[in-house]
């Protein structure tokens, strides 16, 4: 990608203006140029219509404005201009003396659906002599529309489907458990998740807000979830079955959904809390569900 491009570009001149003192400072003195500061940007919709930037870069800078149009390339976008987004102003200027800009584009949330993949084209409309073959003048945008974070939405009515529940390491070999869940008073965006594979054990997750289109789920490693009795009709180790979220993998949740998707290792320590020995990782999908969905579960014996 071009950032990562143009990144060690400058690293490499400040080595070399590093490299002695007598040296002068290295600087691009080639052509001018416009482009998109990258070719392809994510970017959420939320609730509150936020507006967007979609960053535009110079390769050097002038003494006077620089005003150009920006267009949609219609062929290469599914979104439409209007009514799943709307762009602030089809000119920019970049200033005197400066050498970026933005084109504003603000999204349409309630005409976005919660499973839509949405994205449009934009190009550059600007003099040949200005365009860098290497870069061209175009990028592309995609929408991800994210409902509103409310933990209340992972309590309650849970229905949950694991590789471990199907697996010949789980006793009842099942296709999947109603469970319930609630908040955990005390810790940030943390809900106990009850019975997760065995009743009587509560296992916690928390919800991480940093960054909405990486809506992380961080647990803390070592919970019991059984014991080795439980899940294996004999006792190994510390006689506790334990379950880890392990790094390697993501593990996220969906606010538009209102699932949780985890990978999960289960294993077993000594009674000296060194490891016994690892039974697997495996995924485990949790759907929050109503209360009439609980019911008709309960039902089919759930």
């Amino acid at each position: 990608m071009k950032k990562l491009l143009i990144g060690c570009m400058a690293a490499i001149a400040a080595l070399i203006a590093l490299s002695g003192c007598d040296q002068d400072k290295v600087l691009y003195n080639g052509s001018s140029y416009l482009m998109f500061s990258d070719t392809l940007y994510t970017y959420a919709v939320q609730e509150t219509n936020e507006i967007f930037k979609v960053p535009v870069s110079a390769t050097k800078s002038v003494d006077y404005d620089r005003t150009f149009a920006v267009e949609v390339i219609d062929r290469e976008s599914n979104a439409v201009e209007g009514k799943h987004y709307k762009i602030l102003s089809n000119t920019v200027t970049i200033k005197a003396g400066e050498m970026s800009t933005n084109v504003e584009v603000q999204g349409i949330y309630k005409n976005i659906g919660i499973t839509d993949s949405l994205g449009f084209a934009l190009q550059l409309v600007i003099p040949e002599t200005e365009q860098w073959s290497m870069y061209g003048s175009e990028t592309k945008v995609v929408m991800q529309k994210v409902c509103p974070f409310d933990i209340k939405n992972f309590t309650g009515f849970c229905k949950v489907t694991s590789t471990y529940l199907s697996s010949d390491y789980y006793p009842k070999k099942v296709d999947l458990r109603l469970i319930t869940s609630d908040i955990v008073e005390g810790k940030e965006n943390t809900i106990a998740i009850h019975g997760l594979y065995f009743d009587g054990y509560d296992t916690e997750i928390s919800f991480n807000r940093d960054d909405v289109l990486e809506p992380l789920v961080e647990m803390e490693k070592d919970q019991v979830c059984a014991t080795t009795g439980e899940a294996f009709n004999t006792i190994h180790g510390d006689g506790k079955l334990r379950i880890s979220q392990p790094t390697a993998y993501t593990s996220f949740y969906s606010t538009n959904e209102n699932f949780v998707f985890q990978y999960a290792t289960l294993s077993v320590n000594n009674k000296d809390g060194s490891l016994y020995g690892v039974v697997g990782t495996f995924i485990n999908i949790i759907e929050w569900i109503s209360k009439a969905e609980a019911e008709k579960l309960k039902e089919q014996g759930y």
